[in-house]
């Protein structure tokens, strides 16, 4: 019997995907735990819709990343930090002060988990880091730290 997943089974198959099972399988644990609907032509029709309907959700978010990556590759942000008089900054930066930046600088909310910095910042100057919106994509920001 062929089946349309509902949702992810280990040993099985992915969510929206056609699998091939064994009859007694499909009726007494897939079906009525609704982990899975029979394959005909109305629950394909139904797969296709659904299948459209997160192709164009998918499209409208990758717009939406592609704004918000060309919004932050504007301008460098600009972080103030506490400084000693060699130039050095008290503390370091983190993914937290530059979330913050963003938010209130460029107005997006992105979370300080998806920001990477590669080094241990220290002193003032230009860097760089790295936010990871999910999906493969990912894009590289500049910052300034200044001093407050």
């Amino acid at each position: 019997m062929e089946v349309i997943l509902l949702q992810d089974i280990e040993h099985l198959g992915a969510k929206n995907e056609i699998v091939k099972v064994k009859n007694g399988y499909a009726r007494n644990f897939l079906i009525p735990r609704r982990l899975a609907v029979e394959n005909n032509p109305t629950n394909r029709a139904l797969l296709e819709q659904r299948l459209t309907q997160l192709r164009l959700q998918e499209e409208k978010m990758m717009a939406e990343i592609n704004s918000v990556i060309a919004k932050l590759n504007e301008s460098p942000l600009k972080i103030g930090a506490k400084t000693g008089t060699s130039g050095k900054i008290f503390g370091s930066i983190t993914p937290l002060q530059i979330s913050r930046a963003i938010r209130d600088q460029k107005g997006y909310e992105i979370d300080r988990k998806k920001i990477q910095i590669p080094d241990v910042i220290k002193e003032l100057g230009t860097y760089k880091a790295i936010i990871d919106f999910g999906n493969n994509i990912s894009t590289e920001i500049s910052f300034e730290v200044v001093a407050e």
